[in-house]
């Protein structure tokens, strides 16, 4: 059912037009990821839907009775009040006599902030935006609204708020750059681009692909358009007169061909520097240590840096991941042991919220203006690149570089930080949340980039997606105050994690069933186990059904093989099916590994006799 519609809507701001004639229709069941390059109007499309700022052209169409819940990606709250009002005030709006006083405590806890009663002066900006995804969530709404709602959420929020919104009863809008995110989320992904926006129905890996179709039918369609308008021309320079209809038309074709508007070729941020020399000494921690009064967040570190080293640091909001970061940068003091570093070693260092630059900002400078207190010039791979053409390889075109800074979002003003680092040409590189308000098509870059980078990388960073793509080495905080080192990237740190929680379970299973057997032993006498001579009434059933069950899977396993390639261009069917045999494959896996055991079993029994 159709709650919401968004009809010609259009938007400009600094003379661009980041929504153009833009019409959306949301039904009761969407879950809806939008996405576009920083300054699109991402952020704008959600708080016109909101229905917080308004279009200059076009309406917003609802009922009357449609509730809409909206986090928006900078939250505000009212200082005169405690956090608990805040959130209270907005739940309870115009719903006075119901009470959630003990939920919304036990959700503001979840997400690491133990103390509702404190002013909202008192919290960082990451637990502002997780206080105001807790308000947001509990509002009760038929369409829930987020801008950038994992900005700031360590992964296991991350996975708890990711299950919460596959359960949600209701429609839901969104941005975000988290694309595992995306893709356990969404039904559908709006795209804005150049004013447009373009709609997919599939998730963020099904929208990869229906956007190459789309961009493939476009080139395909120029191409045909420019070889008629060819045919045209020449006809029309051979002196062509309309003195016919058929002629009349055949030039006013000519005209509309000669005016179409061509599909514009996707700009990308281009990520090129040479880093500095590095020689064999890099960072060196030995046995370093951090507390914060009586809470230890680090202790007994040590690790050596190896020249291409990859790592990610990954653990629980609040544990320290960031205070390591800046000890190493020099930043904050460790309380013991050294960190050394090498003489040709130059870091990079991109905070997380841009604090390391915010005496050189401000909101009056120029874009331009800003970047060239960097550097007039940067050495590339390709050459000598002038300021103003490094901005424009970062999307800040002529008009762009004249604004003040003021004038930029969010993500563009991370993407400008973002320049600044790198044209530092640094041979470290140390990320601290860098996917927060970038851009996907930026992040993809920047991991391309990361790729070929001759230097030491070292991230923070919840980005399940950035992690796996970006690190071979993951340090975690587990509990304790000790790193664990895995290698490889997240995904298979969940693997390892897995497996030791595993191993932790079975041992502490067989403790304590010695345990309780060694108790059994000491109140009555022991008896000899009677030996097994054959199968159990159980067994006995299993071993005579297992060869049909197995017969039964691995012909349903064969008949996907079929259904899949007849699915080939259903993504969602497709991947359904992939999903099924994925699942039946391992239930063969486990019912042959049973067939042998029992088979084992029976030929044991039968040489008894």
């Amino acid at each position: 059912m159709n709650i919401l519609n968004l009809e010609n809507i259009s938007k400009t701001y600094m003379e661009k037009a980041v929504l153009d004639n833009v019409c959306i229709g949301i039904d009761d069941s969407d879950k809806i990821g939008v996405v576009g390059a920083n300054g699109t109007g991402k952020s704008t499309l959600l708080a016109i839907t909101a229905g917080l700022i308004e279009a200059d052209d076009g309406k917003l169409v609802k009922g009357n009775d449609v509730r809409i819940s909206y986090l928006p990606q900078n939250p505000q709250f009212d200082m005169n009040k405690t956090l608990l009002e805040n959130i209270t005030d907005a739940i309870y709006a115009g719903n006075d006599h119901w009470d959630k006083m003990g939920e919304i405590r036990a959700n503001l806890a979840k997400f690491g902030i133990d103390d509702p009663e404190c002013n909202p002066s008192v919290l960082s900006g990451g637990q502002k935006k997780r206080a105001a995804l807790v308000s947001a969530i509990m509002t009760p709404a038929d369409l829930l609204i987020l801008d950038e709602p994992t900005n700031h959420l360590d992964s296991e929020m991350i996975e708890w708020l990711e299950n919460f919104l596959q359960r949600y009863n209701g429609a839901i809008l969104m941005v975000t750059h988290d694309r595992y995110f995306l893709d356990e989320v969404t039904n559908q992904i709006i795209e804005i681009d150049k004013g447009n926006a373009y709609r997919y129905t599939a998730n963020y890996s099904g929208y990869l692909e229906l956007k190459q179709q789309r961009l493939d039918y476009e080139k395909a369609a120029e191409r045909k358009a420019a070889t008629l308008f060819k045919k045209d021309l020449a006809w029309i320079r051979r002196g062509a007169r309309a003195r016919s209809t058929k002629q009349k038309a055949h030039i006013k074709r000519f005209e509309e061909l000669r005016d179409r508007k061509r599909p514009e070729e996707e700009r990308f941020v281009e990520l090129s520097s040479l880093p500095s020399r590095m020689g064999n000494k890099t960072i060196i921690l030995d046995d370093i240590s951090k507390a914060y009064g009586d809470r230890t967040l680090f202790e007994n570190f040590t690790y050596t840096f190896n020249k291409l080293d990859r790592i990610g640091i990954i653990g629980p909001n609040g544990c320290g991941k960031s205070t390591l970061l800046k000890c190493i940068i020099g930043d904050i003091q460790i309380d013991s042991g050294s960190i050394d570093i090498g003489q040709t070693i130059k870091i990079g260092y991109f905070g997380q919220e841009n604090e390391f630059d915010k005496a050189s900002w401000d909101d009056e400078m120029r874009v331009i203006d800003y970047v060239k207190e960097t550097a007039e010039y940067i050495e590339t791979t390709e050459g000598t690149v002038s300021a103003s053409a490094m901005c424009e390889r970062f999307l800040f075109n002529a008009d762009m570089q004249y604004a003040p800074l003021k004038k930029l979002s969010g993500g563009e003003k991370r993407r400008l930080y973002l320049l600044k680092v790198l044209m530092t040409a640094p041979n470290v590189v140390i990320l601290d949340e860098p996917t927060n308000d970038l851009d996907i098509m930026t992040l993809r870059i920047l991991e391309d980039y990361l790729d070929s980078f001759a230097g030491i990388v070292l991230t923070v960073s919840h980005d399940r997606y950035f992690l796996d793509r970006v690190v071979t080495r993951i340090f975690s905080f587990e509990s304790g105050t000790t790193l664990q080192q895995s290698e490889g990237g997240y995904s298979e740190y969940l693997e390892h994690r897995k497996q030791t929680d595993t191993q932790r379970d079975v041992s502490k299973i067989n403790n304590e069933n010695d345990k309780a057997e060694n108790d059994s032993k000491k109140n009555k006498k022991y008896r000899a186990p009677r030996e097994k001579t054959k199968l159990s009434f159980n067994e006995q059933r299993e071993y005579d059904t297992i060869e049909e069950e197995i017969e039964q899977l691995e012909a349903r396993s064969a008949e996907l093989d079929g259904l899949i390639v007849s699915a080939a261009t259903d993504f969602v069917k497709l991947t359904e099916l992939t999903k099924e045999k994925e699942e039946l494959e391992l239930q063969i896996e486990q019912k042959l590994n049973r067939y042998v055991e029992l088979q084992e079993m029976v030929d044991r029994f039968n040489e008894m006799k």
